[in-house]
């Protein structure tokens, strides 16, 4: 009796310690977030909830940005990886920008009264996540591989305009919102623990992005190769 192994990827290789490491990230930032960096000398403990929140968000625009790189790769290149990579980073953009939707939500309760305000920066960043479902819901509607590619990419090339206008809101508009605390003009204005914690958070979730979008790349490149195969046949 004969086995064979599956041989892994260089996809499944990459995978493998950004795994490793997405763990080590997500426990050391959680330690850091709940125990060694100080409460908020105004808000208290509920301000902890912003070491998922920005990070959610910086994740969001990080992912939207890939897509926007990955739609003109395609359109340039016609390579389908380029198509992969645009649609699997949508998805992860999407998750964590209905996370940082949430979680926004929860911290508003405490510090605003309500659970949501017609706020800019809220109102911007729901816009934004309506436009990525679309994104994503443009492409379920057509099994033709680089039809679909195409139209996605127009999308995904117009739709990171939004991204600026999210990210700038809170100082073009009046806004409940806070303004920039760590990327403003005379440096962070963050206590030290807090502010360390806050960029171990961003760097642990962009690790977490990058090893679902790798997954989520390798998946949808065996789709497109089905789907290539059936349209061949």
């Amino acid at each position: 009796m004969t086995t064979t192994a599956i041989r892994p990827t260089p996809t499944m290789r990459i995978r493998q310690p950004l795994a490793a490491a997405s763990l080590l990230g997500a426990l050391i930032a959680s330690a850091m977030a709940l125990v060694w960096a100080p409460p908020d000398v105004n808000q208290g403990e509920v301000q902890r909830i912003m070491y998922v929140h920005v990070p959610s968000a910086w994740t969001a625009y990080l992912a939207f940005f890939v897509v926007f790189l990955a739609s003109i790769g395609w359109l340039w290149t016609r390579r389908h990886v380029f198509d992969a990579i645009a649609v699997a980073s949508a998805e992860v953009g999407v998750l964590f920008t209905g996370l940082a939707l949430v979680t926004g939500s929860i911290w508003a309760k405490p510090t605003w009264g309500v659970w949501w305000t017609w706020e800019p920066r809220l109102i911007t960043t729901a816009v934004m996540f309506v436009m990525y479902l679309g994104y994503l819901l443009l492409r379920s509607l057509s099994s033709d591989v680089d039809g679909r590619a195409t139209r996605a990419a127009v999308i995904g090339i117009v739709a990171v305009v939004n991204v600026p206008i999210v990210h700038l809101s809170v100082t073009w508009m009046n806004a409940l919102h806070q303004l920039p605390t760590v990327l403003r003009p005379g440096g962070p204005s963050l206590d030290g623990r807090m502010l360390a914690t806050l960029l171990v958070s961003v760097v642990a979730f962009t690790v977490i992005y990058a090893w679902l979008t790798l997954g989520r790349v390798e998946l949808e490149t065996e789709r497109q190769k089905r789907l290539l195969d059936a349209q061949a046949a």
